[in-house]
């Protein structure tokens, strides 16, 4: 059965997202973790020198301005990963889930040029990150905290981050059994939500001091390492 846009918004409906196993893979595989990792929207954690580093306002953020651009970034090898599970297929869903609102872009911009990023779906008031990447130190970081601004700004209640890594651990990511993240996932999925791509640097800087205070997550030993190149 070929896989469509619908399909894909009714998957991540009942807590299942697709990964192909390489850039070249012509079939995906449906992913279900039994631990999911989640971002809770009011337990974000910026360490003091990112804090720092937003408040200089280092990159131009813009919402869904080079969605294909940042999804094409996020692909690319790595000097920590040869290989992507972002294939054309999945390219093309998710296009398809940006022209139709589904999907979103918050970008890191330089000098006229994309530096960082990240993209992922929204459904209700739920947002499920998908990938992000860094061209430039911080970008990601840059991107993660001006996005979790805008989802609590816009009124969201779950960030879903798929899973868990010492990176994200750091940003205050924690793990959650499957069958509550299906649970919060209902709940998210009752409440209508529109991400506003606009935040101002009161706002931002009101968000930053809601944060301080907040702990990282724990990190097991057993945790990847960073899933980009900051």
């Amino acid at each position: 059965m070929e896989i469509t846009a619908d399909i894909l918004l009714k998957a991540y409906a009942i807590g299942v997202f697709p990964m192909a196993e390489s850039h070249d893979a012509a079939e995906l595989h449906w992913i279900d973790p039994r631990q999911r990792g989640v971002l809770p929207l009011n337990s974000l954690h910026i360490p003091r020198s990112l804090r720092k580093t937003l408040r200089k306002e280092p990159f131009r953020i813009r919402c869904d301005t080079a969605f294909m651009q940042v999804m094409e970034a996020c692909a690319e090898p790595r000097p920590d990963r040869s290989e992507t599970w972002i294939n054309p297929q999945i390219k093309r869903l998710y296009q398809q889930l940006f022209q139709t609102g589904f999907a979103h872009s918050v970008e890191c911009w330089k000098d006229g040029r994309l530096v960082g990023g990240l993209y992922g779906v929204s459904l209700g008031s739920a947002f499920f990150g998908e990938s992000m990447f860094s061209r430039e130190t911080n970008a990601s970081k840059v991107a993660l905290v001006h996005l979790v601004a805008r989802l609590k700004k816009s009124g969201y209640s779950l960030l879903d981050t798929q899973f868990l890594t010492r990176h994200l651990a750091r940003f205050g990511v924690i793990e959650i059994p499957r069958d509550t993240y299906h649970q919060r996932l209902d709940m998210a999925l009752q409440i209508g939500a529109t991400l506003d791509p606009e935040l101002s640097r009161e706002e931002l800087e009101e968000f930053i001091r809601s944060c301080q205070g907040n702990p990282p997550a724990p990190s097991p030993d057993n945790l990847e390492t960073d899933p980009d190149n900051d």
